[in-house]
């Protein structure tokens, strides 16, 4: 009787160990949960602080494009100068080349592993002709802005700027012609 009840002492330890307020230190600390308040009469996250700037280029603080409709339809307010397309260059060879590689072709490094292939965005490509009807700058930009399939979405990292400065890159050196405007016709639809 004494061994059966010293086995059952044995099973039961490891189940009655965990009851221990020890057990539970890690979850309940005095640190902060994310998305939790400090505040226990206001739960939630906090709001900006009162008379907070928002911080220019993010997306809240610029050029507002509810889908990629709307910006299919945008025309690139950027000149396509030698600063500007000298800056879309480096910023595509930090964000765009691991995918579309440094020719613009799709055969980046990134690219390769992935299932579908970026796209050839030079006009080296039968798939994707790059004429100005179908394709014009804002659907570059709504690409980076909203992304689609495995391409990431752009917002939050590159300000409006930034994106119509890779546009203009693409379009002058990639493509080897003059930026691509939406039609009269097409901004007023």
């Amino acid at each position: 009787m004494r061994k059966l009840s010293l086995a059952i002492a044995l099973l039961l330890a490891p189940t009655l160990a965990h009851a221990w307020p020890w057990s539970m230190d890690m979850v309940n600390q005095i640190s902060i949960k994310p998305q939790e308040s400090v505040d226990p009469a206001n739960p939630g996250m906090n709001p900006f602080p009162k008379r907070s700037v928002p911080v220019p280029g993010t997306a809240t603080s610029s050029i507002e494009v509810k889908d990629k409709d709307a910006a299919f339809k945008l025309v690139n307010p950027v000149r396509a100068d030698a600063k500007s397309v000298d800056m879309g260059q480096r910023l595509f060879t930090i964000y765009c080349v691991p995918c579309h590689g440094k020719s613009g072709t799709g055969d980046g490094l990134v690219g390769a592993k992935l299932i579908l292939k970026p796209w050839n965005l030079t006009l080296s490509n039968d798939m994707h002709p790059w004429n100005s009807k179908d394709y014009p700058d804002g659907y570059i930009f709504g690409m980076m802005t909203f992304g689609g399939g495995v391409m990431p979405v752009y917002a939050i990292d590159l300000s409006p700027t930034e994106r119509w400065h890779i546009v203009n890159y693409i379009r002058t050196v990639l493509q080897k012609k003059a930026p691509v405007a939406a039609s009269a016709a097409q901004q007023t639809k």
